[in-house]
């Protein structure tokens, strides 16, 4: 609902902005102009809610105030200026120039909408607009989410308390009382007007629990699993709470057919348009290798795709030739020294995965799915992660959820994570969502932010 409320948010004040520039440059000549003004500046809207969108400023993570969200902010709102000039002075087919009323605009729209969004932030993340919640259970799961809850009170939930039943006293949350008494659940209940409560697997297994539970239900409270709760705010699946079960009941594969036909059709749509581009794009980049570094242009590596079958994936070279003689395999790090100048120009620009379109157009892989892991790390991450086989249920894609919500996995533990993204998308992957990655990997390109 927030996200809807601050999106319908920056369309009014879109519109009163430009009705505010009009009112301040001609006065009484207010309705001829307004009407000349206004599809070209609705057109322009609907370009800069995208660019909003693709810059992440309708995700939560930036709902609250802090110096990511005003760097972000004022990097749109000057990515937006660039647009409007180029939209209106390269485009001159509105017959109009605004060069006063685009300046004006740009000033009272972003001074409005950042006071707004300021405002906005400061508001839901309030106490006020928070809902009281209560976490039963403590185990490793709970105290995850539970600094998870403070670490992002955008969110909206305010945790109060956790139910320990097992009463170890041996956790310390700041800012969280930690009970172990079931018989003052009601309590705390009504103390603290909880209208949430989340409850962990093992809570089910104690009646006592479940008849204070049944209890609450005339208190109109929210009761959510915790592997539930944890995969509707952080938008990946909690592994230790799945199993065999979990991919049989979440996992229907017989519904996505009309998706990926769809899907595979896109795919190879997108990669021949795409592929003309790399033609074109592909003597420049040959010719940047090669000044830069002896050895070929291309670059070839086995992969594991759909169902662990491998395929040789092709990338343009970014590293030195020889890369891995001495060292074998091993996972790209920050300021990697055997990356060449160039090829850390094309892998931040992501230019090297352009020969990929090849491996689409064969149906190897699609551009939306999860990496496709090297064999040579494949049964280390394997014997280390559970169900980490179960993500080659799909094939790989050019970029992929995990790809967009977490930063490039160079270790088990970072694999793992990514997994939990992985799993989700498996679940619920849709067109739509399809699209959304595709926007949020454009950010990533634009911000050079690849490794």
């Amino acid at each position: 609902m927030r996200k809807s409320l601050l999106f319908f948010s920056d369309i009014i004040i879109l519109y009163t902005s430009l009705f505010a520039t009009l009112i301040l440059r001609y006065g009484t000549d207010l309705q001829d102009q307004f009407n000349f003004h206004l599809l070209p500046f609705s057109i322009l809207f609907i370009i800069w809610l995208f660019v909003f969108y693709i810059a992440n400023l309708y995700e939560f993570s930036f709902l609250k105030n802090g110096p990511e969200f005003y760097s972000t902010f004022f990097k749109t709102a000057a990515t937006n200026a660039v647009l409007a000039i180029a939209f209106f002075y390269l485009l001159p087919y509105w017959g109009i120039a605004p060069r006063r009323n685009l300046f004006l605009f740009l000033i009272i729209f972003s001074g409005l909408d950042f006071v707004t969004r300021v405002g906005f932030n400061y508001l839901f993340s309030s106490r006020k607009f928070k809902s009281p919640t209560i976490i039963v259970g403590l185990n490793e799961q709970s105290i995850e989410l539970a600094k998870f809850l403070n670490d992002n009170p955008q969110l909206g939930y305010r945790l109060e308390a956790i139910l320990d039943p097992s009463s170890s006293g041996q956790t310390h949350i700041p800012g969280v009382e930690i009970f172990s008494r079931m018989d003052q659940l009601r309590e705390k209940v009504e103390a603290k007007e909880v209208n949430t409560i989340i409850i962990s697997p093992e809570a089910y297994k104690i009646p006592r629990l479940i008849k204070n539970f049944y209890q609450l239900l005339s208190k109109k409270i929210n009761f959510y699993p915790l592997s539930n709760f944890y995969e509707k705010i952080s938008n990946k699946i909690l592994l230790a709470n799945i199993d065999q079960v979990w991919f049989l009941e979440n996992l229907s594969e017989g519904t996505k057919r009309f998706y990926e036909i769809a899907k595979r059709t896109a795919d190879i749509v997108f990669a021949l348009v795409l592929g003309v581009v790399t033609l074109i794009l592909t003597p420049f980049i040959a010719l940047a290798i090669r000044s830069t570094s002896r050895g070929p242009i291309f670059f070839r590596q086995t992969r594991i795709g759909q169902l662990g079958e491998n395929f040789s994936i092709i990338k343009f070279r970014t590293m030195i030739p020889d890369a891995e003689k001495d060292s074998g395999a091993v996972w790209a790090q920050e300021n990697d020294p055997r990356i060449t100048k160039i090829g850390s120009f094309l892998r931040r620009s992501r230019l090297d995965e352009l020969p990929q379109l090849w491996n689409i157009l064969k149906g190897e892989m699609s551009f939306v799915g999860p990496r496709a892991e090297r064999p040579e790390f494949h049964d280390e991450l394997k014997n280390g992660i559970p169900f980490y086989e179960e993500r080659y249920l799909i094939k790989p894609g050019l970029t992929g959820w995990a790809q967009t919500q977490y930063r490039y996995g160079a270790s088990i533990k970072d694999t793992a994570e990514k997994l939990q993204y992985d799993l989700f998308y498996i679940k619920h992957r849709s067109l739509a969502l399809d699209l959304s990655i595709i926007l949020k990997t454009a950010n990533i390109v634009f911000r050079r932010a690849g490794r």
